[in-house]
């Protein structure tokens, strides 16, 4: 089975490489993340640090991985995400956390590149899904999802606990 972390880098039509990320990335995925939630209106949102990531994602015993796409030696477009686990197909899948392209790369099929290459790592590993969330707003993203053949989970929707509801929680725990 590759690793995530030493599967070969695929390149492009247009130079740039879709590869694994690697220690050094940080700053550079934690812009893209920052990025990422000002464009969804979010900006304040982002609580952890680049200095996170490197536990994160190259840690002892990571739980998180990344995919980036870097041109012309800059990152600018990332795909973090993390392994799930489906009691129904007794597999584990894949949770799209983050897909970012900065705008000004957008066109170039690097969003496909990256998704593609999470639907070969599920593939390859025998996972039965590869899934995320889009805010229902997100027009030319949820086009794009539908223009690679993604479905919607109409019928599904996210729930959360956090902050002070998460705590609450936990306190009833005893």
């Amino acid at each position: 089975m590759t690793s995530a972390t030493t599967a070969a880098p695929r390149i492009l039509a247009d130079g740039a490489v879709v590869r694994a990320a690697r220690p050094g990335d940080e700053a550079d995925i934690f812009a893209c993340i920052q990025a990422l939630a000002d464009y969804e209106r979010e900006p304040d949102a982002v609580t952890g640090t680049a200095e996170m990531l490197t536990d994160t994602l190259f840690g002892p015993d990571p739980h998180a991985f990344a995919f980036v796409v870097e041109r012309d030696g800059r990152v600018v477009g990332i795909a973090l995400w993390f392994l799930t686990y489906s009691t129904w197909t007794g597999r584990h899948g894949i949770w799209l956390e983050d897909l970012f392209v900065y705008d000004t790369e957008r066109g170039r099929g690097y969003g496909t590149a990256l998704i593609a290459r999470l639907a070969a790592l599920c593939v390859e590993r025998g996972y039965s899904r590869l899934e995320w969330t889009v805010l229902d707003w997100n027009a030319p993203s949820i086009a794009f999802y539908r223009s690679i053949g993604a479905a919607p989970m109409d019928e599904w929707t996210t729930q959360r606990l956090d902050g002070e509801r998460l705590e609450a929680m936990a306190a009833r725990a005893g």
